[in-house]
């Protein structure tokens, strides 16, 4: 709004086209005054740019101090879509779909973003409309009003959008969940998908497994074969909202009019009504369970999710059927624990194995195997069971293997002969490294 005093000298910014709202704030007994306001109110209604000019309201004892006239800035259709006025369809077009990507409400979280998307629809329809852009050039905002379309006969910004797009590669983007416009009923829309958690033991996980499930999902209507209406009825077009989806509500305040569009109550934004089906109350689907095999393949593990495709909720309208993701969590293992395609294992051996060398017996997922510890086996090492591990997702024929650690255990209160014979070994040993270095 720009506010400008009665009694000074009136000035309007270039390239900002102006209006009066129904009601101006100025009072005069002078005749002289009104023809001045109404030469005055011609020249802000023109659709030209403003330019800077001078008018002096003639000076009256009797004009009530701090009225004013009040003057709205209209919209500027091309700065919305930031191109030229002499911009041809083309370039016209490819700024609003530019655009209206980016200012999306399904991909435009920031707040105004809703409100942006919407005056750059609202320029476009205007733009791309010869007859409203002729008028709109020639006249402003004011024209378009005069040639019978109002603040709120736009179309549904998510219709034009939907016009212009592919809505099956958005990602989802698009009207859904606002005034979807007439014949929207009619329109197949693809069906949710569905979660469903699953618990595997660690042997499940590894080897895979065939499992039957129950879920419970949305399936097409039998009764009323996926339509939503009953039997012998037929759709009408919605009388509130007159197929639009949408309604306007307008409310007047001492800053002007203010309008706001909502989703019809009456069709829930569908533009439609008709008498629902008794069975799904209109929905056009039911709840009902079902069973699903599934085969879960070897080497998953937690974390990993399962696509069962079509087996979600069944589309309105004849859509296509959502999938069905199946998040798999598995349980672990007391033993062996789990490292990508590895297995891990600890075992313990005396110091006397250690030495030596010995044979043992190592759990395993394929069960009980002979593992041969070399003699001099250090504390710490690791040894290798190849191809004992787990299979590789999708490439069951490769495994991974499994890593076994040893644990050298030494008596912490050896018995007197122990001792007896670790000093011996020691004194051997010793007599063997001066032997060593006497041949040096």
């Amino acid at each position: 709004m720009a506010v400008l005093p009665c009694g000074t000298t009136l000035a309007a910014w270039s390239g900002i086209q102006a209006q009066f709202t129904t009601k101006y704030a100025i009072e005069s007994s002078s005749t002289s005054r009104t023809r001045t306001l109404q030469s005055l109110s011609s020249s802000f209604t023109s659709c030209e740019p403003l330019q800077i000019r001078n008018v002096r309201l003639p000076q009256n004892s009797h004009s009530k101090r701090g009225s004013c006239l009040i003057v709205r800035a209209a919209t500027d259709y091309y700065s919305v879509l930031g191109v030229s006025k002499d911009a041809s369809k083309s370039e016209i077009k490819i700024a609003y779909r530019k655009l209206a990507r980016s200012y999306h409400p399904d991909v435009n979280k920031e707040p105004g973003a809703e409100q942006k998307f919407k005056e750059i629809s609202n320029s476009y329809e205007v733009l791309s409309d010869d007859e409203k852009r002729s008028i709109y050039d020639r006249y402003g905002e004011a024209g378009l009003k005069g040639d019978g379309m109002g603040m709120g006969d736009f179309n549904s910004p998510f219709d034009i959008f939907e016009s212009l797009f592919d809505m099956g590669g958005m990602g989802g983007m698009g009207g859904r969940g606002r005034g979807r416009g007439k014949g929207s009923r009619n329109r197949a829309t693809e069906g949710e998908d569905q979660v469903y958690n699953i618990t595997l033991d660690f042997k499940e996980a590894i080897f895979g497994v065939d499992k039957e499930i129950e879920i419970s999902r949305l399936e097409t209507c039998g009764t009323c074969n996926g339509s939503g209406t009953k039997a012998g009825t037929r759709s009408r077009t919605c009388s509130k909202c007159g197929g639009q989806g949408q309604v306007v509500s307008s409310a007047r305040t001492p800053l002007g009019v203010f309008q706001q569009v909502s989703t019809c109550s009456a069709c829930d934004g569908e533009g439609e009504t008709s008498a629902a089906c008794n069975t799904c109350k209109g929905d056009g689907r039911v709840r009902k369970p079902k069973h699903i095999s599934l085969k879960v393949p070897a080497g998953v593990d937690s974390g990993s999710r399962l696509r069962v495709r079509s087996e979600g909720n069944a589309g309105r309208r004849g859509g296509l059927s959502g999938d069905l993701f199946v998040l798999i969590d598995v349980l672990p293992d007391p033993i062996l624990k789990r490292d990508d395609t590895d297995i891990l294992y600890s075992c313990k051996i005396s110091y006397f194995d250690a030495i030596l060398g010995t044979t043992i017996k190592v759990p395993t997922v394929d069960g009980n195997v002979d593992l041969k510890i070399p003699s001099g086996t250090q504390p710490g090492a690791t040894l290798v069971l190849s191809n004992k591990g787990v299979p590789k997702l999708n490439k069951p024929n490769i495994r991974g293997d499994q890593l076994v650690k040893v644990q050298v255990e030494i008596p912490k209160r050896p018995s007197n002969d122990e001792r007896k014979l670790v000093e011996e070994i020691a004194n051997l040993n010793k007599v063997g490294v001066n032997a060593a270095k006497s041949r040096r």
